[in-house]
């Protein structure tokens, strides 16, 4: 799934993490830094998700941020990323 939102002309990094929905019970979230801040939107992220992946694959939400968390060796913490969702109160 990160692969193919990597494909986005506009997208520098992305990870993808699945987060709590009342119906399907877990649906995948996109995190997403763009390149050079240009303008791009959820839809458009989730329309281009669309063209490569199953429907069911395709993230339902797209939250962009500055810069994916990292741990000293470079792996994205997909733990803090699921406890941003916490602070911000981001929605489904």
């Amino acid at each position: 799934m990160e692969q193919a939102i990597l494909k986005h002309p506009l997208v520098k990094e992305v990870s993808v993490v699945g987060v709590p929905h009342e119906k399907w019970v877990e649906t995948p979230r996109a995190y997403v830094v763009v390149k050079d801040n240009m303008p791009v939107t959820e839809e458009e992220i989730i329309k281009h998700c669309q063209k490569n992946l199953a429907s069911y694959k395709k993230p339902t939400s797209v939250v962009f941020i500055d810069e994916l968390p990292r741990n000293a060796a470079g792996k994205v913490l997909r733990r803090e990323l699921r406890e941003l969702d916490k602070i911000t109160n981001v929605v489904n």
